[in-house]
């Protein structure tokens, strides 16, 4: 088997370099090497192909369980447990995943708007005039405060503040380099006496996990069908053979949509927020289109207004959150690329780099919306929620989110940068995130319209299946695919 060409530095520095600044290791790979190269993260470990081509990203994708394997992500057990929709695979991910559908269609996502709305009012209004902020500290609690009343279904109480509190932290600590670290180093998942990191991160989940027990038990012991929240939904589901989801199912799965959805949805609204406000001529232009829906716009409208869709995909191309898709493991020999790649070889597709592709994106350093009103691009171009059988599954409601929580805080408040200067992308735990806080100030208050998006009865909000990207609709010269 002859490998695509990599970098041929130990793989001790290979994992260094992953750990501690990937996005730049991997352009560097992808500058000496091209758009397919292998590294090694372990020096008795397969080797690791990363791809972004985008015909060989559909090759990939579209094979998933035949030449290619999407296994569970270990990397994310200690975080998510053994029944995460993210660290299983096979027939028990694919029942996982139907079990997960349903709360991320219709009626669901219209009651979702109104509690986005809220959230992002209530938020926003506790920052005083002419005080700098960090803005990602107040998307952080949009997101999660969002996550407690739509995932959990708790508004208030000592249950909640708890429970608020300590996936605070874990999610806080969680994202540091030194968790990487701890994960990719197994020998250092220990107590080393005063400095225990790793312990009392243990510690935390657990105190969390009781929390979350205890309400699973009392919804169990008191059903409520008039309940709307995801986990009250998730409780009500049943699989093909009948069965409802296990207590534990339900934990991991609630922790999955609390780490998929409030960690990088508050980094792509800080992100988005930030380009928004360093370029004066997005900013106006975002400004006019909003302003043009008069009072009271209804929040499927506001989700299909053509530039903050553009805005909202630029952001997640330049600096995706997510570098890259969920391994896969070649299961029989597979061509790829060229190379015959051999059983056990780990492929990974490479969303950071497809999307700094200057025959796809031309000026890719530049931010620049008007790149989605000018062409579609296929979702092996542009594919910042992954894609495969192991697609992000709440996609749909983090893509609402984002544009109802923007739309609420640039039509209520006039914010400026603090400072000016570049913010550049770092890894942030398992994901990526500004290498510096965005300290922004309130300026003045805008004219308010209205006190919240009026929702009306139709089903205007868009049914997106299994987590169909609405950012960008698929280029019919690669199909549908994924």
């Amino acid at each position: 088997m002859k490998l695509p060409n990599g970098p041929q530095i130990p793989a001790l520095l290979q994992m260094v370099r992953w750990i501690a600044n990937p996005m730049s290791f991997i352009e560097a790979c992808a500058k000496s090497y091209g758009e397919i190269f292998t590294i090694r993260l372990e020096r008795n470990s397969p080797p690791m192909v990363i791809v972004s081509n985008p015909l060989a990203l559909q090759q990939i994708l579209t094979n998933d369980t035949k030449e290619l394997e999407a296994p569970g992500d270990r990397l994310f057990e200690f975080l998510l447990g053994k029944h995460s929709v993210i660290t299983i695979s096979g027939a028990e991910h694919q029942r996982q995943r139907q079990l997960l559908m349903p709360p991320f269609h219709g009626e669901s996502m219209r009651n979702y708007s109104q509690v986005i709305t809220d959230v992002t009012q209530k938020v926003i209004s506790q920052y005083e005039i002419g005080k700098p902020f960090n803005i990602r500290s107040a998307t952080q609690a949009i997101t999660m405060r969002v996550i407690m009343q739509a995932v959990f279904g708790l508004h208030e109480g000592t249950r909640a503040e708890k429970l608020q509190h300590f996936l605070g932290e874990i999610l806080e600590k969680a994202s540091s380099r030194l968790i990487v670290a701890f994960l990719f180093f197994p020998a250092l998942q220990r107590d080393f006496g005063p400095i225990n990191f790793w312990g009392k991160q243990m510690r935390r989940q657990q105190q969390a996990d009781q929390l979350i027990y205890e309400e699973i038990r009392e919804r169990r012991e008191e059903p409520d069908s008039s309940r709307t929240d995801i986990l009250s939904l998730l409780m009500a589901a049943r699989d093909e053979a009948g069965q409802p989801m296990t207590d534990e199912e339900l934990r991991d799965e609630l922790m999955t949509l609390l780490a998929a959805g409030h960690e990088t949805t508050a980094t792509a609204l800080a992100w988005a927020l930030y380009w928004i406000h360093k370029l004066p001529s997005v900013r106006q232009k975002l400004l006019q289109e909003l302003d043009s829906l008069g009072d009271d716009p209804d929040p499927s409208i506001i989700f299909k207004l053509p530039y903050l869709n553009a805005v909202c995909s630029e952001t997640l191309r330049i600096y995706p959150v997510a570098i890259a898709t969920f391994p896969r493991v070649v299961r029989t020999p597979i061509s790829l690329g060229g190379y015959e790649l051999e059983p056990g070889t780990v492929v990974l597709g490479s969303i950071y780099l497809t999307h700094q592709r200057e025959d796809i994106y031309p000026e890719p350093k530049q931010f620049k919306p008007e790149r989605f009103l000018e062409r579609q691009f296929s979702p092996y171009e542009y594919l910042p929620f992954g894609g495969g059988a192991k697609r992000c599954i709440g996609l749909a409601f983090a893509q609402l989110e984002m544009k109802l929580a923007l739309a609420k805080i640039l039509s209520s408040l006039e914010l400026e940068l603090v400072d000016n200067s570049e913010v550049r992308p770092r890894r942030r735990g398992l994901v990526t995130g500004p290498d510096r806080p965005i300290q922004m100030v309130i300026t003045r208050q805008r004219q308010v319209r209205s006190k919240g998006f009026a929702l009306i009865p139709q089903p205007l909000l868009p049914d997106l299946g299994e987590g169909e990207p609405e950012f960008q609709n698929p280029s019919p010269r690669y199909g549908r695919g994924i």
